[in-house]
């Protein structure tokens, strides 16, 4: 009401005319409704459970194709043949799977373990017919992590 906020982004401003008012019958709505959550299915004889559990695992598909775009760096990409359509989209759903199979194994974010797991390789430097391999030590944390991931227990 300070004017700090454009009235169009307050729902619970009204404004009439010049004046600017709160809008009590719209809050008074909001708070008898706070926690409360509708859901629609028009699938007949349907348990609220199953219902519930539709809607939750709508809520993980998603997720699943908000992180595809940001996290797995998919792109829309114009193909103009099936093949290429196709063998794009499998390569998305293929890093998909990983990614989710990653997330399972460790409980971080795909963002956290690519963001941590980037920075740790190895080079092989081949020098006057000798082989030199440099390294950075990998922390604590995400050695744990790699373990849960490939399911092997060694320092490799």
């Amino acid at each position: 009401m300070a004017g700090k906020a454009p009235v169009k982004r307050n729902r619970f401003i009204q404004l009439v005319g010049a004046d600017k008012s709160v809008n009590r019958a719209l809050e008074a709505k909001a708070r008898a409704l706070a926690g409360w959550k509708g859901y629609i299915t028009n699938v007949p004889g349907a348990s609220a459970q199953f219902v519930i559990g539709s809607y939750r695992r709508l809520f993980q598909i998603e997720r699943s194709f908000r992180m595809s775009k940001h996290d797995l760096a998919a792109r829309p990409i114009y193909h103009h043949k099936r093949a290429s359509i196709e063998a794009h989209l499998t390569i998305v759903f293929a890093a998909l799977a990983v990614s989710r199979f990653v997330e399972d194994r460790t409980g971080w974010s795909i963002r956290k373990f690519v963001q941590t797991a980037r920075r740790y390789r190895t080079v092989q430097i081949h020098a006057a017919g000798q082989l030199l391999t440099a390294q950075d030590p990998i922390p604590d944390d995400l050695r744990a992590a790699l373990t849960h991931v490939t399911g092997l227990s060694g320092t490799h």
